[in-house]
């Protein structure tokens, strides 16, 4: 049995848009740069924020979700990943008790699932004293719930943080410092969220690095935050077969679980490939295209006529195809943009999916298949111009349980819809295949 001790905590707020991913990427930079080794996690379904932990720490970060999987799942997931010694940080999602449904799949949830402490971020922008009741409020909300310290974000100055310190020593709550009101900290968005990390200065995070060194207490803030782990590491088993995967993944398709990743690999080996730049696709038995921006490369993917062929072939030769959102539009007919700018597709699927009078259509879903269920998330503005049948056997519903509007198609071997789906769950791809592609799996199978 091996000890080691470990920093772990989980970056929380009262609301969205406090600065937890902010903090988060900061803390993460600081730690990096004193030679720790940090290993990132992202509560809930959100994919893009991984992406710039990943960019930060050189790790693979992993989503910790309780609705798309088991609380098994969960733990093990953090688990296995905690580095032998190190520091395992956990970025938040929306407020600290929103869930699903109550507090269903909250960071709150997580916190508990997980017993590791709760570092607050509270913007403080027009916010003094008051700060009191509300660090009162959440620190005791949920005894089950250790809210060990707060950073307060969007700060005046020492004058302003000297009334925001009074009222989290009131509150029981530690302070633990404060990140400036600073335009250099702007991080450029877009509809589905944040840009991409290289999309983004990298001086923005040295500046966001050097302003938590100078006004946060990080040694501190580890101190509250280890722990001693004994943990037994054992080494990643050998893959179960010898599957072939090909998958997507450019500056238009790179939404993956890291989870499914993880799972795949487990059945064989992964090649990465371009749509935007390469040729041909490599050979493989199973081809996965993941969401992304395909929207925003949608000349440069009609352009390259030569990997469309070589997806339809492959399709047209019955091997198996899952598609992601963006996959899902690559494979329709058309992609048309918010001018009404139109470019041809992959065209296996009688759609096309427009950005003209886009919509948001934002959630968890579950399909039931024939007694199977598959978890995910649904996250996109545009809008489905569908000639296509859906799937007539499948049910998709929300959160709550409540039926919701979303196709999924299916064409010889080819499984596509706007679902991100979560496969992560020991033995769960595996029977996503066997359920889906009956015969053509089982000849995959070694």
């Amino acid at each position: 049995m091996v000890k080691n001790k470990i920093a772990a905590f989980l970056i929380a707020a009262p609301k969205s848009n406090s600065g937890k991913t902010m903090v988060s990427l900061a803390l993460m930079k600081v730690l990096v740069e004193r030679g720790i080794i940090v290993q990132p996690f992202k509560c809930g379904p959100d994919y893009i924020d991984p992406m710039y932990h990943e960019k930060i720490v050189g790790y693979a970060s992993y989503n910790l979700d309780s609705w798309m999987a088991s609380n098994e799942h969960v733990r093990s997931v953090f688990d296995r990943n905690l580095p032998q010694s190190g520091v395992a940080v956990v970025e938040g999602v929306m407020g600290l008790f929103d869930g699903a449904q109550k507090g269903k799949g909250s960071s709150a949830e997580i916190a508990r699932l997980l017993d590791i402490p709760v570092i607050l971020v509270v913007d403080a922008s027009s916010m003094a004293y008051s700060a009191a009741p509300l660090l009162f409020g959440f620190k005791n909300f949920d005894k089950k719930i250790n809210v060990a310290g707060v950073i307060f974000n969007k700060v005046s100055g020492e004058s302003h943080y000297r009334f925001l310190k009074e009222a989290a020593e009131d509150a029981g709550v530690e302070p633990l410092g404060y990140l400036p009101r600073d335009e250099r900290l702007a991080v450029k968005s877009r509809h589905l969220g944040l840009h991409l990390p290289n999309e983004n200065k990298q001086d923005l995070f040295d500046t966001a690095a050097e302003l938590v060194e100078k006004n946060i207490n990080v040694n501190r803030l580890l101190e509250l935050t280890t722990r001693t782990e004994k943990t037994e590491y054992t080494k990643q088993s050998a893959p179960k077969r010898k599957l072939k995967i090909a998958l997507a993944h450019d500056e238009a398709f790179n939404f993956s679980y890291a989870a499914n990743i993880d799972a795949m690999e487990q059945l064989g080996t992964i090649t990465r490939f371009s749509p935007v730049h390469d040729k041909i696709i490599p050979a493989a038995d199973l081809l996965w295209l993941p969401g992304g921006y395909p929207e925003l490369y949608a000349r440069q993917l009609a352009e390259n006529t030569t990997m469309q062929q070589s997806i339809n072939e492959f399709i047209e030769n019955g091997k198996m195809v899952i598609a992601e959102c963006g996959g899902m539009m690559y494979l329709g007919k058309k992609i048309i943009d918010e001018t009404g700018e139109s470019n041809t597709m992959c065209g296996i699927f009688n759609i096309a999916t427009s950005f003209e009078n886009k919509k948001l259509h934002l959630g968890y879903r579950e399909i039931e298949m024939d007694g199977f269920n598959l978890k995910g998330h649904e996250f996109h503005y545009s809008n489905l111009i569908q000639h296509e049948t859906s799937s007539p056997k499948v049910e998709v519903t929300n959160a709550r349980g409540i039926p919701v509007e979303m196709p999924v198609f299916r064409y010889k071997n080819c499984w596509a819809s706007y679902m991100h789906i979560y496969l992560g769950e020991e033995g769960k791809l595996e029977q996503f295949l066997a359920k889906n592609f009956g015969e053509d799996w089982q000849k995959n199978r070694y």
